[in-house]
């Protein structure tokens, strides 16, 4: 399998204004474009390895060299994850090194494997007698259909590929972890749009919040007004609007009857805070799929949220709540408007 990595040209400068701010001023979505990114936050980087022929792929998101506290919050009920009792407030090793998004499905989680060659020949991880051992929570989505083929997944070269690859200018769109993605999957997958990968900050001052978000949603993609980005594509043209279709008894499509779904995110943050408060900042994001992503975490959704800290800005915990689900919820529009199409499935970036 050949692993390319998809790199944004131009750089991500600053952490952009609020959500709602963004919003109202109308600012553009061009896949490409310069805009805040989860790199706003000093010692975070960001990697891709694509596999754009099998439509899969991975990314990562690395932390500073001596780690950094993470909290996870499952919000779906179709997951597949690894290490993430690393990341309950009681865990031994109270930092993890990276933390990775992968397609593939379960068999994806094996890219978690390059990831933690590649920190320990450089000697990070948590520190024992002879050595390192890396920390490296990860989770993935299901991509193994509609498009590419099901035999391609990321394994270990790829998750390596993605810690070389890691900068501070991130890729949006069908990269990484978003090469396979789809949403709006509520009538079945030949109903579906293309998803992909998104990224934004926010700023409060001197606090910094950034997101980066996989989005391969069951349900729609909303904007802040509430209208549908991408989703369910009505027969007759426009959208199903997902929710108020199954709330009338409409008959899903194929996708319940497989987990084909899960958004996947990180906020970091430049403020100190332990592993308990990272746990709100995590459930400001889950807020955050909710408002963006209609329905969420269902019964075939694996909607995981992580929350890192990786600097010693002096904040309370309910700032850093708000930023992130400014982050959270921008990172999710990113990522299907810079999202293009392919095999069939058109995306907003057409």
């Amino acid at each position: 399998m050949a692993a390319g990595v998809g790199r944004q040209a131009a750089r991500r400068a600053r952490p952009g204004p609020s959500l709602d701010a963004a919003a109202r001023r109308g600012l553009a979505f061009a896949p490409g474009a310069m805009g805040p990114s989860i790199t706003d936050v000093p010692g975070i980087l960001v990697g891709h390895a694509t596999d754009a022929a099998g439509a899969t792929g991975c990314t990562v998101v690395l932390g500073p060299p001596d780690g950094m506290p993470c909290t996870a919050f499952v919000r779906g009920r179709a997951t597949g994850s690894r290490e993430l009792d690393a990341c309950r407030p009681e865990s031994l090793a109270g930092r993890v090194d990276a933390v990775l998004l992968t397609g593939g499905s379960a068999y994806g989680l094996a890219a978690a494997d390059g990831v933690m060659r590649w920190m320990e020949s450089r000697g990070r991880g948590f520190r024992i007698a002879g050595g390192v051992v890396p920390i490296v929570p990860a989770a993935v989505i299901f991509d193994l259909l509609p498009l590419g083929r099901f035999d391609a997944r990321p394994g270990p070269e790829m998750g390596a590929a993605s810690c070389d690859a890691a900068v501070r200018d991130v890729a949006e769109g069908a990269v990484g972890a978003g090469t396979g993605a789809t949403v709006g999957k509520a009538l079945g997958l030949e109903r579906a749009m293309k998803g992909g990968v998104g990224t934004w900050s926010a700023r409060g001052g001197d606090v910094v919040v950034g997101a980066l978000a996989v989005v391969n949603a069951f349900g729609d993609v909303l904007d802040a007004s509430g209208a549908v980005l991408a989703g369910a594509r009505a027969e007759g043209g426009g959208f199903a609007r997902a929710a108020e279709y199954l709330a009338a008894g409409g008959a899903p499509g194929g996708a319940l009857r497989a987990a084909h779904h899960t958004t996947l995110v990180v906020v970091a943050t430049n403020a100190a805070l332990d592993r308990l408060a990272l746990g709100g900042v995590a459930r400001a994001g889950g807020d955050a799929l909710a408002r963006r992503v209609v329905p969420s975490g269902t019964a075939v959704d694996g909607d995981v949220v992580f929350a890192v800290s990786a600097g010693a800005v002096s904040a309370p915990a309910v700032q850093v709540e708000q930023l992130a689900r400014a982050a959270t919820e921008m990172a999710v529009e990113r990522g299907v408007r810079a999202a293009r199409g392919r095999d069939g499935v058109p995306g907003l970036a057409d």
